[in-house]
C-alpha cells in the first residue's frame, strides 16, 4: 500500500491527482468545523452529548463530527446519496428513462437531474433538522427568518459536497463520495482512542478487558473485509480460433473475475441514508413525535431507534430485561439488514455486473465458458453464480454494519464500529487499486510512445 503511495508520488500526472484530492478533503474538514448561523455552539454541545441515537450517531460519525456541531457540512453527501438512488430505482421502473441511460446525452441529463433532486432534498432534510432540534433552545433565534437562513446554510453546504465530491471523481483519486464519507470517518479516530482510553481507566479491570476484546474485534474485522473484499471466483472463458482480415488469432483461455462485494460499501451507504428518511418527515411533521406514543411514534422509535436513551437492553432500576428497547432494536436491525440486502442486489446487478451483457459480449467476440451453451445459458449460469456470491456479500456487509447497534445493547458507545472499520477498509482498498491501474495505464502509455 505504501509502496503504491510512494511509488505514484513519483509520477507528476499522478501527483497533481494526488495534491488536487488533499485539498478538496481540506476543504471539506474546514467546513465541518464552521457551525451554521443562528446555532447556539454551547447548549448544542449539551443537546449533542445527551443524544444515544443509534441511527445519528453513526450519522455523526460518517460526517466526521459535522452533524452533532451543525456546521454548514452537517447533510454531508446524504442528500445526493439519495438523490441518486431514486434516479437509479426510477430509471428501471420508467422506459423512457431507461433508453435515456443508454444514451451518452442522456446519461448527463440524468446527471442533471440528479444534482437538481439532491438541491431538493437538501432544503427538505435541512428543514427536517431544524424541526427535530426547534425545540431543544439551540437556535438563538425564533424569528421567521431563523429556519430560513438555517436550511439555506445547510443546503448551500451540501450543494458544495456535492460539487466536491464529483471534482473527485472526475480529477481526483477515487470515489469522491466515498472519499468524503472516508475523510469524515477517519477524523474521528483520535475521540474514538480517547473513549477507549476512558472505558479502560474508569471501569478497571473490566474496561481493559473490554478495551482488548475491541481492539482484537477491530483486528478481526479488518482482516475479514479485506478478505471477502480481495476474494473472487474465476469462471473459466475460453475463445475460439477466428479471422480478422488477413491474419489468423488462436483461441485464448482466461477467466471473468467475479467478487462477493462487488458493490464494495455502497449498500451499507445507500441504507443508511434511506434509514434517516422516515426519522427526519415524521420529526418534520411532530417534532414532539419522541415522547408521544402510537403506530407512527413506534415508527420513529424503530428507525431513529430512540429508545437506547433510556439505558440499554436491561433496566439496573428494576433488574429486568427492558423489553421495548429489545423490540425496537430488533425491527430496526431488521429493516436495516433488509436495506443492505436489497441494495446489495440492486447495486451488483443493475450497475456492476450485468450477466446479459457479459454473456452478448463473449458471444459476439467468439468467446464462451465450457460446458455452457453461448447466448441465454450463458447469462443464466453467470447470473446464478453472481446471486449466491452477492447474497454471501450482502450477509457478510449486514453482520458487521449492525454491530455497532449490538455493542449499544451491552452498554457501550464506540461509534467507531463495524460500519466505519467497512468503509475506511474498503474505500483505502479502491483507492489503491485504482492508483495501480492509473500507474499500469501509464506505463503502457510510455511503452508505447
Amino acid at each position: 500500500m505504501f509502496k503504491t503511495l510512494i511509488n505514484a508520488w513519483k509520477l507528476p500526472e499522478l501527483r497533481k491527482k494526488m495534491l488536487y484530492t488533499v485539498l478538496l478533503l481540506a476543504i471539506f474538514r474546514f467546513g465541518c468545523v464552521i457551525t451554521a448561523p443562528g446555532v447556539d455552539a454551547e447548549i448544542l454541545g449539551l443537546v449533542a452529548n445527551s443524544s444515544s441515537n443509534a441511527l445519528l450517531n453513526t450519522v455523526n460519525i460518517i460526517t466526521g463530527g459535522a452533524f452533532s456541531t451543525f456546521s454548514i457540512f452537517a447533510l454531508s453527501i446524504s442528500p445526493y446519496i439519495t438523490a441518486s438512488i431514486v434516479l437509479q430505482l426510477l430509471t428501471y421502473a420508467i422506459p423512457s428513462l431507461e433508453e435515456l441511460s443508454k444514451e451518452e446525452n442522456g446519461r448527463a441529463k440524468i446527471s442533471r437531474y440528479t444534482r437538481y433532486l439532491s438541491v431538493v432534498l437538501a432544503a427538505i432534510e435541512s428543514f427536517g433538522v431544524y424541526m427535530m432540534y426547534r425545540g431543544s433552545g439551540v437556535f438563538l433565534s425564533d424569528s421567521a427568518l431563523s429556519p430560513m437562513l438555517f436550511v439555506l446554510s445547510l443546503a448551500t453546504g451540501s450543494t458544495l459536497l456535492m460539487w466536491i465530491a464529483e471534482q473527485l471523481t472526475t480529477k481526483g483519486i477515487g470515489n469522491g463520495i466515498s472519499l468524503l464519507i472516508f475523510a469524515g470517518i477517519i477524523s474521528g479516530l483520535p475521540s474514538a482512542a480517547e473513549y477507549l482510553y476512558e472505558v479502560a481507566v474508569g471501569w478497571g479491570a473490566k474496561g481493559i478487558i473490554t478495551v482488548i476484546a475491541v481492539l482484537i474485534g477491530a483486528i478481526v474485522l479488518i482482516a475479514g473485509v479485506v478478505w471477502v473484499t480481495e476474494a473472487e471466483r474465476r469462471v473459466p472463458v475460453q475463445y475460439a480460433k477466428r479471422v480478422v482480415g488477413r491474419k489468423m488469432y488462436s483461441g485464448q483461455n482466461t477467466h471473468i473475475p467475479l467478487k462477493p462485494a462487488m458493490a464494495g460499501v455502497m449498500p451499507v451507504i445507500f441504507a443508511m441514508s434511506f434509514m434517516q428518511i422516515p426519522v427526519i418527515i415524521l420529526q418534520l411533521i411532530n417534532s414532539n413525535i419522541a415522547n408521544e406514543t402510537g403506530f407512527w411514534a413506534a415508527v420513529y422509535k424503530v428507525f431513529g431507534f430512540t429508545t437506547l436513551q433510556t439505558g440499554g437492553l436491561w433496566d439496573a432500576a428494576t433488574s429486568t430485561l427492558n423489553w421495548s428497547v429489545l423490540g425496537y432494536g430488533l425491527l430496526h436491525i431488521l429493516i436495516y439488514v433488509a436495506l443492505i440486502v436489497f441494495f446489495t442486489f440492486f447495486y451488483t446487478l443493475g450497475m456492476a455486473f450485468n450477466p446479459k451483457d457479459v454473456a452478448n459480449n463473449l458471444k459476439k467476440n467468439g468467446g464462451f465458458i465450457p460446458g455452457i451453451r453461448s447466448g441465454k445459458p450463458t447469462e443464466e449460469y453467470l447470473r446464478e453464480i453472481v446471486s449466491y456470491l452477492t447474497m454471501f456479500g450482502s450477509i457478510f456487509l449486514a453482520i458487521i454494519a449492525v454491530l455497532p447497534i449490538l455493542t449499544q445493547f451491552m452498554g457501550l458507545s464506540i461509534s467507531f464500529g463495524g460500519t466505519a472499520i467497512l468503509i475506511v477498509v474498503g474505500v483505502a482498498l479502491e483507492t489503491i487499486k485504482q492508483l495501480e491501474s492509473q500507474m499500469l495505464t501509464r506505463h503502457y502509455k510510455g511503452f508505447l510512445e
